[in-house]
């Protein structure tokens, strides 16, 4: 099966696909390779390419033209020539109020990274009959992702600290790298939930990632998120992708076990 995916060059997710993607045709680009902005240069892509299936993991989280947009670029030229697509989207299309959501609920985002996420979602499935929007949650544990780089740093002394009140439910990139793998080679269309296993803090999954790590995990700081912009406690609910998926999604107490 030929899988065109979009950062799968350069970004952190897009990488571990194409690593799960192995025995299958992988066509990998990254930004230097097309625009997702300019609908011209996606439309020779997919022309070009010809994928049957397209997984979209690129975004740039404050720039509105390649997440919102971008995403609407890649869901019609998707559509156009005939390829299934794998949206990735996130727990921030949500604003938190109703802390635990499955696939039904509608999203709220209350900021603008949220409220693209949400416009590409809608977009994606308007325009795509044959379609899966994967909201996902924080993405680590391979030790190079952004959170872990964080810890380290903030264990080796840096100032800050992590929040313990804000909930999410983290997953493993490699697990969130398979599920994505397998729903493009499935046959399952709509929204499904693809996090973590089970919710905690910044907080508490620093401390797990300091242990796994062989850092002093009491060192780590926490502080209150409350009056900050953005979603407090978005908990999705990935037992859908528990009964349709082969891969299972390890919650981190599991994943970062030392």
């Amino acid at each position: 099966m030929r899988l065109l995916v979009t950062g799968g060059r350069t970004g952190y997710l897009g990488r571990h696909v194409v690593a799960a993607a192995d025995g299958h045709d992988v066509v990998a680009v990254a930004s230097a390779d097309c625009d997702v902005r300019d609908p011209a240069a996606v439309d020779v892509l997919l022309e070009t390419c010809r994928p049957d299936a397209v997984i979209h993991t690129a975004y740039v989280q404050f720039d509105w033209a390649v997440t919102a947009t971008g995403a609407a670029h890649v869901a019609l030229a998707a559509a156009a020539y005939d390829a299934r697509l794998v949206l990735v989207s996130s727990d921030v299309v949500f604003s938190g109020d109703d802390v635990h959501y499955d696939e039904t609920a509608h999203p709220d985002p209350i900021t603008a990274y949220g409220a693209a996420k949400a416009a590409a979602e809608t977009t994606a499935l308007a325009a795509c009959e044959d379609v899966v929007v994967a909201r996902t949650s924080l993405i680590l544990g391979d030790g190079a992702s952004q959170h872990e780089r964080l810890v380290h740093a903030l264990a080796g002394g840096a100032e800050g600290a992590l929040f313990d009140d804000e909930g999410r439910c983290p997953v493993h990139v490699g697990d969130l790298a398979a599920a994505l793998v397998e729903l493009a080679v499935g046959d399952y269309r709509g929204v499904m939930h693809v996090a973590g296993a089970e919710a905690m803090s910044r907080l508490e999954l620093g401390r797990l990632i300091a242990r796994r790590d062989g850092l002093d995990p009491d060192v780590l700081r926490g502080t209150s998120r409350a009056g900050l912009p953005g979603p407090v406690d978005v908990r999705l609910d990935s037992r859908l992708a528990s009964t349709v998926l082969t891969t299972r999604l390890r919650g981190a107490r599991e994943f970062l076990a030392s």
